[in-house]
């Protein structure tokens, strides 16, 4: 017998079905997160102050709504965290430490996206800053976002995509 990705059980020719269960198996997996580095005309980034715990800066980002693709989750995001349509650049990486968000194991695909409009506070955000690339780092920012934020600013000179980092380095 041969299990495929969901569970269910096929049978080889000849085969007489079991009483076997093939009932899905009930897993805990990470939820799936959006963020975007946002970078305005003139050149500054969009940042928010969170107006929900874990307070501090981010950026503009949230979950992944069931039935949704992750750069529409991006794009929406953005608009309901700041108000600004933004046109996806790049996929700067995928950040997936299980400690990186303290609510939950989440796994957020970052992106760096462009727009031209004048962002507004909104949805989960209290506020919104625009910094130079040069403040970025003196942020103080939550989650794992200090790390996308340099992760950003290799891409700026590289653009390259952010290395993997696995937790569970084999020994030489």
């Amino acid at each position: 017998m041969k299990h495929d990705l969901v569970g269910r059980a096929h049978y080889n020719a000849g085969e007489p079905p079991t009483s076997r269960t093939t009932a899905m198996t009930e897993y805990r997996n990470p939820t799936p997160t959006v963020d975007a580095i946002i970078e305005l005309s003139d050149g500054r980034l969009v940042v928010i102050d969170r107006a929900n715990a874990p307070l501090g800066v981010a950026f503009p980002g949230g979950f992944v709504d069931e039935g949704e693709s992750l750069e529409d989750a991006c794009i929406r995001e953005a608009l309901e965290e700041t108000g600004l349509h933004i046109e996806l650049i790049a996929l700067l990486g995928v950040y997936s430490d299980p400690k990186r968000d303290p609510r939950k194991h989440t796994v957020s695909a970052a992106f760096i996206a462009r727009s031209a409009g004048l962002p507004m506070a909104g949805d989960d955000a209290a506020s919104v800053r625009l910094v130079t690339p040069e403040k970025l780092l003196t942020l103080p920012f939550v989650f794992d976002h200090r790390l996308m934020a340099q992760d950003y600013l290799a891409w700026r000179t590289t653009r390259l995509a952010a290395p993997p980092r696995p937790s569970l380095q084999e020994s030489p």
